[in-house]
């Protein structure tokens, strides 16, 4: 028997991924207005093409790691949303036990090494990751997600500079919405484009368009196996928009973007886009579709669900963790 999926599944794969993550977004900012959720929120919306698109070519022994924007990563590289929803809570069934909170999120299992509210700290985190699978002889990759307002850090220089010197299996994928925060991108990043400064430091780079979602796989798909052959380290600039704020913390926190900006962002929504393509030029029925969005409403319910029924962290859960007891 044959297990390899049919390229109309994939597509339609594809299709639910991208559904999923944006609807849990979604259902997570509601929550967070009604106050059953707690904290800081960062919206993934409009980014989802690039996470699916990234992650379509990696396994479980690959890793990732991730920004204070992570929703999205966590669910393309196969975090569960219902435990992903329980850690929102604050229950202890959540991925680290209800103490993390939306920025926090990781599960080893599947080689998501983790969400970090500290910008561009997951850089180093993946060329470690990256070091250890080239020391250990594994063909394991690391991706590492960082957006535009890291770029001018100083964590990026060091393990851009790391990764080529020692030709590291590692892919360094930056989402490029054009914000950091409210700043818009020309008003902190000097140099043309992000992928202008990896070229300094010799990664192979490519420039997609971060809202087509077959786009990005197919050059991903390239990069992440030339990185394990062994053929180093390539930076991937997907330029994408995102759709909200840049925060909810119990009010929106949105910034002074043109009006004109955000009509033509909101435009070249990924998911419409990849729906369009899939019902015009592959013929797949629109009812199809909505079976898909269907069971999406249903997992991210039964999430919901799970998360209200799961039990608050008991007081030694609480601070397992937390304190060394040396």
């Amino acid at each position: 028997m044959n297990d390899v999926p049919s390229p109309r599944a994939q597509m339609l794969d594809i299709y639910r991924q991208l559904r999923l993550i944006r609807r849990f977004d979604e259902v997570i900012l509601d929550l967070r207005r009604d106050g059953e959720v707690d904290g800081v929120v960062h919206p993934y919306l409009g980014q989802e093409a690039v996470a699916v698109g990234v992650c379509a070519d990696l396994g479980p022994a690959d890793s990732l790691t991730s920004t204070h924007r992570g929703h999205g990563h966590s669910i393309a590289k196969g975090a569960r949303p219902d435990r992903m929803m329980a850690e929102l809570f604050g229950r202890s069934t959540g991925y680290c036990g209800g103490k993390g909170g939306s920025m926090h999120v990781a599960d080893f299992s599947v080689g998501m090494l983790g969400a970090n509210g500290i910008v561009a700290a997951g850089l180093p985190i993946a060329t470690g990751a990256a070091l250890a699978a080239q020391m250990t002889g594994s063909d394991a990759v690391t991706v590492c997600m960082f957006g535009d307002g890291a770029a001018g850090a100083g964590p990026v220089h060091e393990s851009f500079n790391i990764a080529a010197l020692w030709q590291l299996p590692v892919i360094y994928v930056c989402e490029n919405n054009g914000w950091a925060a409210g700043n818009a991108m020309e008003s902190t990043f000097a140099p043309e484009s992000v992928a202008a400064l990896a070229n300094v430091y010799g990664l192979t780079t490519e420039i997609v368009d971060g809202n087509d979602v077959l786009q990005v796989a197919a050059v991903a798909s390239r990069l992440i196996a030339s990185a394990r052959a062994g053929g180093g380290p390539a930076l991937i600039e997907a330029r994408t928009f995102r759709q909200a704020g840049h925060a909810y913390r119990g009010t929106d926190v949105t910034e002074a973007r043109d009006p004109e900006v955000v009509r033509a962002g909101m435009e070249r929504d990924p998911i419409a886009r990849f729906a369009r393509h899939l019902t015009d030029e592959l013929g797949i029925e629109p009812a199809r579709l909505a079976e898909l969005d269907a069971s999406v409403e249903n997992e991210l319910t039964a999430a919901v669900e799970f998360a209200r029924q799961s039990p608050w962290p008991t007081e030694e859960e609480a601070l397992k963790d937390v304190f060394d007891d040396q």
